[in-house]
């Protein structure tokens, strides 16, 4: 098993990292493996509905997007954890999920999907519910914890003070792990669900 962790702060070493580290604890505990993507301080630019990627396989940005996009391809959960930012999530990482759910053409059913959101009081569960959504559109199930996956915190470390957000991270990677390998186990003797063709219509028509 292995998780992809993408930490959309721009601080590699701030709150949204420590909630991230308390899941790695559990992963690495249950012989998980992990890896952790800094995305929050690079320069990514956001799509431009060019469609070049359904032509080439990968976005006409050649930047950490590509980059990305193997690992997403082989783990076997993605966590996308964000700090909060009027109500919503850091620009840089929407910026970076747009383009990679977009750009990348396999399939993504039944891959485990969790979002994490820090921040010093509000805005926690519109942004979760934001991350969300990149999730149920590819049919990742999205793991759940014992509260909404959300951490506070302000100044660097106080997310450390946090003691329920962090014991939400625990429970998360561990329910998280328990989903992983019970789709493993459901892929072997079942196989994926079947898939009808894809029925495209606008409102327009």
């Amino acid at each position: 098993m292995k998780v992809l962790l993408v930490n959309g702060s721009p601080h590699v070493h701030g709150n949204t990292d420590i909630a991230l580290q308390e899941m790695i604890k559990i992963f690495q505990a249950e012989g998980v493996e992990t890896e952790v993507l800094h995305i929050g301080h690079k320069a990514i630019r956001g799509c431009i509905a060019c469609r070049k990627c359904a032509q080439t396989g990968r976005c006409v940005f050649d930047d950490e997007v590509n980059a990305a996009a193997p690992k997403f391809a082989e783990c076997d959960g993605l966590v996308i954890a964000s700090p909060v930012y009027y109500a919503s999530a850091n620009a840089t990482l929407i910026a970076f999920l747009d383009r990679l759910f977009f750009s990348t053409q396999f399939d993504k059913t039944m891959k485990v999907g969790a979002s994490v959101v820090v921040a010093r009081r509000g805005g926690l569960s519109s942004t979760f519910d934001e991350l969300n959504k990149y999730f149920a559109i590819c049919g990742m199930p999205i793991a759940s914890s014992q509260y909404w996956n959300s951490v506070h915190g302000r100044e660097p470390g106080e997310a450390l003070q946090d003691g329920e957000g962090l014991q939400t991270m625990r429970t998360l990677a561990r329910n998280m792990t328990f989903l992983m390998r019970s789709i493993a186990l459901g892929k072997e003797k079942y196989g994926l669900p079947e898939k009808e063709p894809w029925i495209g219509t606008h409102f327009v028509r």
